[in-house]
Order: structure tokens, then sequence, then C-alpha cells
């Protein structure tokens, strides 16, 4: 799954996985934001690290939950969509905006194959200081370096260097920061 391989989702591990992985977001999204240590709880029995002062207000959504990995300081606003079949890394000192795709999941272009279910996983890398605006989406395969800030409502379709502001669809460099 995580090696870019073409896998079948319906596969019956797989699917006890997810129903594990349902349970806990349906918790974690009646739980109230405010409830912190109950939050952080449900976080480290659902994600693959769990960082310091990492704080996602509900409702939230993801595939597996155990693919995310959150560094430390995390913000995760509103009815975010976290598609992790792949790994999703994001790292220290991050803002995501509500509403925001992040998809490390991508689909064969062959038609025969993807009508059989087909899929496979290809990470997504948020490095450091980063700040995501409300209704982005990132595609699957993406890496975005240290001190990026997306424009709300960009489409992100390929990887961007540090120390810019990118925005649009598809997303391009606006400007370069300091």
């Amino acid at each position: 799954m995580c090696r870019k391989e073409l896998f079948d989702p319906s596969d019956a591990y797989l699917r006890s996985l997810r129903k594990n992985t349902n349970r806990i977001l349906n918790e974690l999204n009646h739980t109230d934001n405010s409830l912190k240590e109950k939050r952080y709880e449900l976080f480290k029995e659902l994600f693959g690290r769990v960082g310091k002062n990492l704080n996602i207000k509900s409702n939230f959504h993801c595939d597996n939950g155990y693919n995310i990995y959150f560094k430390d300081d995390v913000f995760v606003n509103v009815e975010c969509v976290f598609c992790d079949v792949g790994r999703i890394y994001i790292g220290n000192n991050v803002l995501i905006g509500p509403q925001v795709g992040i998809y490390a999941v991508n689909h064969p272009l062959d038609m025969e194959l993807r009508r059989q279910g087909l899929e496979y996983g290809d990470d997504v890398i948020i490095k450091d200081n980063v700040w995501i605006g409300g209704h982005v989406t990132i595609n699957p395969g993406i890496t975005l370096e240290e001190n990026v800030t997306v424009a709300s409502g960009s489409v992100v379709t390929k990887s961007f260097e540090s120390n810019v502001m990118i925005g649009g669809n598809p997303a391009r460099i606006i400007k370069h920061l300091k």
C-alpha cells in the first residue's frame, strides 16, 4: 500500500483496520474540542505519530490514521480530509486551514485496472513552518518544503521549494519569501 504498488482496498484485513479507524474517528468527532486531553489520547490511538501541541478540530476525516505522522505544534482546522493510503508527514509549526484535502492516494490511469477498484499510496510531505489556507487541495506525491504559504482555494499539483507563497489552480509561485 505504501510502496506505490497497486492493491485491493476491499481486502478483509484492511477493512478491519478501517473499521477500527472509523470507531476512533466517530468518538473523536463527537468529543468536544475543549476536551483537549481526551482528544489527545484519541490522536495517539489513531495516528502513526503525535507530536506535542497537536490540535485538530472536528470534524476530521481520514482513511486509516496510522499513515499520518505529526510533529510538534500543528493546528488542523475544521472539516479536513486526509486520504492516507500513502503516508502523510506533517512537520513542526504547521497551520492547516478549514476544509483542506490532503490526498496520499492514487488510482491507475488504465481504465480496466481502475474498474477493478485498485489503488496505490503516494506520500505527501509537508515540512516545517508551512501555512495552508482554507479549501486547499494537495494532490498525491507532493512535497512542500519549509516555510511555504499556500493561498486559500489552491490546488497543489506539484512540489514546491522552501520560502515561497503559492496559489491558484494549478498552484504556482506568487512570490518568494524571506
